[in-house]
């Protein structure tokens, strides 16, 4: 009996039925459907009981909508009328038929005001431009991702809530869950190395260990509803979003158009996607390591400048840390330093400028910087020795006059004890 009930749900009855109730979704949280809970939460099959278990704490049942809003049917019924496909019974929703579904309520601007105002309407439309969308609605594809394979059904939570499949840590495993699963990706013949990589990327790492929730996931770079692979031609302007000053000079250089001429992503080429790391000054010149050797050699243009780029930028980290080593030295002896080390503050701004003005790959824009960073390095190191130099006097003028002080008094104490004996 049962599964004459679920066959049914998928027929061309149930697609029918779609448009006769979207007039009802307005009035989905004034229905109440106690015998859907009470039914399914009672059978022993764990894949009918367990979503009946779990709506009481998803987004659409705390603001009052219930099962009929989604899978259709009459919950004023009795046993298996309410769900007979001639009183709207949908079923279970899947491929294009969960589209119609979501998008009853979500792409209706008026209807989406009555409960979240900010909530953007458009994602079905986002969604038909996807990789996704496109192989399930111009090919059929019904394996890849739809609404319910992001947002888990019966469960779905704001995505502010740590526990949703779709809050900032949560979205690399959401998106692995078929990324990285090799069976499923095989058709596609996609690699499935991107959750793996991304876990040990720098953007990983701030978000999920410093908890910093702007780092970047999955769909910041990819898109979500619209979700599809950068185009060569503007991934610097994904990565722009958040690294803004790099990507303007970077999108200023030579290396830009001879990049989009080659075909070769402009960040990527040198960062990587997944897997980026901590940019240091390691990635640049031609030592190992260094990611201008692949394309330069020693003796051509690029090389020449990439060395000295790298030359600049390791003279002022050498001059800076002396500086700081120096002034941090006489702060910890007690000594006065707090505006020198504030001025310091300076070289550090011209060292991040100096990593920065290296995206434009001009050797005079990065001096620029660096000559900066060294004069104001210079100056916090004079200080540092002349505050050292001033201690160290402080000190030996110490220890003179402790020196001439227990001189005095052995000698009082001398003079003391003879008139002791005199007398």
């Amino acid at each position: 009996m049962r599964g004459s009930v679920a066959d049914r749900c998928f027929t061309v009855y149930a697609l029918a039925a779609l448009l006769p109730m979207a007039p009802h979704a307005g009035r989905a949280q004034e229905t109440q459907d106690p015998s859907c809970v009470a039914c399914h939460g009672s059978l022993p099959d764990d894949r009918l009981a367990t979503p009946a278990k779990l709506f009481p704490t998803d987004i659409h049942a705390q603001r009052g909508f219930t099962c009929v809003a989604c899978h259709g049917g009459d919950a004023s019924a009795a046993g298996f009328e309410a769900m007979d496909p001639a009183r709207g019974f949908l079923g279970r929703p899947r491929g294009r038929m969960l589209l119609d579904v979501c998008g009853r309520c979500h792409s209706s601007a008026e209807f989406m005001r009555r409960y979240n105002p900010a909530l953007r309407v458009d994602q079905v439309t986002e969604y038909r431009s996807s990789v996704h969308g496109q192989r399930l609605l111009q090919h059929g594809d019904t394996l890849v991702a739809t609404c319910s394979s992001c947002h888990r059904p019966h469960q779905m939570r704001p995505p502010s809530d740590p526990q949703s499949s779709v809050h900032p840590v949560n979205v690399a495993a959401t998106c692995g869950a078929c990324h990285a699963d090799a069976d499923r990706m095989r058709p596609y013949g996609l690699p499935t190395d991107q959750l793996e990589t991304y876990q040990r990327s720098v953007h990983w790492r701030m978000l999920s260990e410093e908890g910093d929730l702007s780092a970047p996931v999955c769909n910041d770079c990819h898109g979500n509803h619209g979700a599809a692979p950068p185009g060569v031609s503007w991934v610097g302007n994904v990565c722009g979003q958040c690294h803004t000053t790099m990507a303007e000079k970077f999108r200023d250089s030579r290396h830009a158009q001879t990049f989009a001429m080659l075909g070769v992503p402009g960040c990527a080429a040198c960062h990587g996607n997944h897997d980026i790391q901590d940019a240091t000054v390691s990635l640049l010149g031609l030592d190992s390591g260094a990611v201008c050797a692949n394309c330069h050699a020693a003796t051509d243009g690029g090389g020449l400048i990439a060395t000295g780029m790298r030359g600049l930028i390791d003279s002022l980290e050498t001059r800076f840390d002396s500086a700081r080593h120096q002034l941090e030295r006489a702060e910890r002896a007690g000594m006065e330093v707090s505006r020198a080390l504030f001025q310091l503050e300076g070289a550090q701004n011209a060292r991040i400028a100096a990593r920065t003005a290296v995206h434009s790959f001009d050797l005079i824009a990065v001096r620029r910087e660096v000559e900066t960073g060294l004069a104001v390095s210079d100056s916090g190191l004079a200080a540092g020795r002349r505050v050292l130099k001033e201690l160290n006097f402080r000190r030996t003028g110490l220890a003179v006059s402790v020196t001439i002080i227990v001189a005095l008094i052995a000698g009082v104490l001398l003079k003391i004890r003879q008139i002791e004996r005199r007398g």
